[in-house]
């Protein structure tokens, strides 16, 4: 199934949402990971999963920006607390 959706997707990476992304991400790598693909489908596969996370990559760095604009403070890291 992530096989078939990925190649059904014919929106550009550009156009899609972070969810949207994030999900056809998450299929590419349960394909690659579970299916015995030959090496011209991986190798596609591989470049768009590329694209998927550079997208995604931008789309949070541009909310975090927002954040920060919206807050007018540099935003704090967070720290898990350790136990």
């Amino acid at each position: 199934m992530p096989k078939a959706s990925a190649k059904k997707s014919a929106k550009p990476v550009e156009e899609l949402s972070y969810e949207e992304a994030l999900t056809e991400l998450e299929g590419l790598v349960a394909s690659l990971e579970d299916e015995q693909n030959p090496l011209e489908d991986s190798m596609r596969l591989f470049e768009r999963g590329q694209a998927l996370v550079a997208h995604c990559s931008a789309l949070l760095e541009s909310a975090q920006l927002k954040v920060q604009k919206l807050s007018g403070e540099s935003l704090i890291p967070f720290e898990e607390e350790s136990e």
